[in-house]
């Protein structure tokens, strides 16, 4: 599933010249899925004749995407009396979240300094491949990466270390000097820390709480993660010219 669709040429090779790979989240990362599913939300539930205060309920239920589209759809079903099927209701969760969801030019910006900087950027997302793939193209984010995984079609999922290892594949490089950015701190961070790799959280306003492990840094959003990624990797190219 090759992707630069860019017509940029990234660097293929791991002979070349040594370039990092940036293996970056895609929900509450590069795109704000919390903003994405609040304004599908808040469409569904005028659309049905529920009461806006029911938003809360539902943006609850559906706990930041992590709980099944299937138990999502059986709640709507039975709280709101609805005729539809499950499978049709999950159908419209998945394809409400897609068309509500926006790239910040900013963030695109980043990604793109990133790139102009020798990194690679991809994605490493879990979820449904359809719709997280709808996601990518949808917005725009696939001209701005090198490659993307998705779980589903992976057949393995974050922090598992062979999602990580695939994308290293795909974009036909080493994880030697990879950062992962993500919001998930047992996705992203535990999967970066089973690596070896540095990472950065996205902590969205939460302390962190796990004891195991750490993230090297936490940001408030992708663009200040982007720029902590390529402060060190500079200051470490710094140091390293210095002492030779």
């Amino acid at each position: 599933m090759g992707r630069s669709e860019t017509g940029r040429r990234w660097p293929r090779s791991r002979n070349v010249r040594p370039v990092p790979l940036l293996l970056l989240d895609l929900d509450n990362t590069l795109l704000d899925r919390a903003s994405a599913f609040r304004a599908f939300a808040s469409a569904l539930l005028a659309d049905i004749g529920a009461p806006p205060s029911d938003l809360d309920w539902l943006i609850a239920a559906d706990n930041d995407g992590f709980t099944s589209r299937y138990e999502v759809a059986d709640a709507l079903r039975l709280r709101y009396g609805l005729s539809a099927t499950v499978v049709d209701i999950v159908e419209v969760l998945h394809e409400g979240v897609v068309a509500h969801s926006k790239l910040d030019p900013l963030v695109a910006c980043a990604i793109q300094i990133a790139g102009n900087a020798g990194w690679v950027p991809v994605i490493v997302t879990n979820g449904v491949t359809r719709q997280q793939e709808a996601k990518i193209r949808n917005t725009g984010l696939n001209r701005y990466v090198a490659e993307w995984v998705i779980s589903e079609e992976a057949g393995v999922r974050k922090p598992d270390s062979r999602i990580f290892e695939i994308a290293a594949d795909r974009a036909r490089m080493g994880l030697r000097g990879a950062w992962v950015i993500g919001d998930s701190p047992d996705a992203d961070i535990a999967g970066a820390a089973k690596l070896g790799l540095p990472s950065v959280w996205l902590h969205r306003g939460r302390r962190w709480a796990e004891p195991r492990y750490q993230p090297t840094a936490s940001a408030k959003d992708v663009v200040a993660a982007v720029a902590i990624a390529l402060d060190h990797a500079h200051g470490h190219a710094h140091s390293h010219s210095m002492s030779r």
